[in-house]
């Protein structure tokens, strides 16, 4: 989104949000906890990671009482569609049957998938190239929806967290991974054991082109919906975003954030 049209959704939103009555009742959102470096549950319970910390903020912003409960990935739509909770604080990717079903914020991530695989892989990455694959995805997700509909001749292989998948995948029970570049680069990758594995070098987006990856609100809650998009640009807008986001990655998620690097 160019930053003249984020300005103006900002000022837009912002006199919905002044005008709208402030919400008494505390919010109840969702988060997996098992996405690092986007959200991290420690040992001893402890939140943290992108999301999180940028989910405190927009309710700081908003001046409305939050609480973040945990839960599977696989957990949070079921659990916002049967109104368990208010809103979903793990990123998203705005596939058609999730637009019907939610609200979706504004982006908050723009992160592509991708594929690892060994260091040697050269077949490409098309469904004849993958055939007999056994490639682990995020359960729930887009990148499993993907395989399973792209690569019919791969096996999916599902797990609820990337610290598994990435065990899995170092002792050879899966042959590689679909799924954020940017989790991967910084779960394997970038660290020494990364030197056997790469990434695939096309960028796919399993919604379309450069989709990116939203929260989701109960249908129908547009008041809501209205209050967090203001939030979330304010603090696109003047660097917050980037500030927090610069505590877990030092690449840039957003286009918004190139005024503030």
């Amino acid at each position: 989104m160019p930053l003249t049209v984020l300005r103006a959704l900002w000022a837009t939103l912002l006199t919905l949000w002044i005008a709208a009555p402030a919400h008494a009742d505390k919010l109840l959102l969702g988060n997996e906890g098992t996405y690092p470096p986007f959200s991290i549950l420690g040992t001893d319970g402890t939140l943290s990671g992108l999301e999180p910390d940028l989910a405190r903020a927009m309710c700081e912003r908003m001046e409305t009482e939050c609480e973040i409960v945990t839960m599977d990935f696989s957990a949070l739509l079921p659990s916002l569609i049967s109104g368990k909770i208010d809103m979903i604080v793990s990123q998203l990717t705005p596939l058609p049957e999730r637009l019907e079903a939610t609200e979706f914020t504004i982006p908050v991530i723009l992160n592509p998938e991708g594929f690892v695989v060994p260091k040697d892989w050269d077949k490409g990455w098309d469904n004849a190239a993958m055939s007999g694959m056994r490639l682990g995805v995020y359960k729930g997700s887009s990148h499993a929806k993907y395989v399973e509909t792209q690569l019919p001749d791969a096996t999916p292989v599902y797990f609820e967290n990337n610290d598994q998948m990435l065990l899995d995948l170092k002792a050879g029970r899966i042959d590689g991974v679909f799924g954020g570049k940017i989790n991967w680069t910084t779960l394997l990758i970038d660290t020494e054991e990364g030197a056997d594995w790469k990434l695939s070098e096309p960028d796919f987006w399993a919604a379309g082109e450069k989709a990116g990856m939203s929260w989701a609100v109960t249908k129908g809650e547009m008041e809501l919906v209205a209050r967090v998009d203001a939030a979330l640009a304010s603090l696109i807008e003047d660097c917050t975003y980037t500030e927090l986001r610069k505590k877990y990655l030092s690449i840039q998620l957003l286009e918004e954030e190139a005024k503030c690097m």
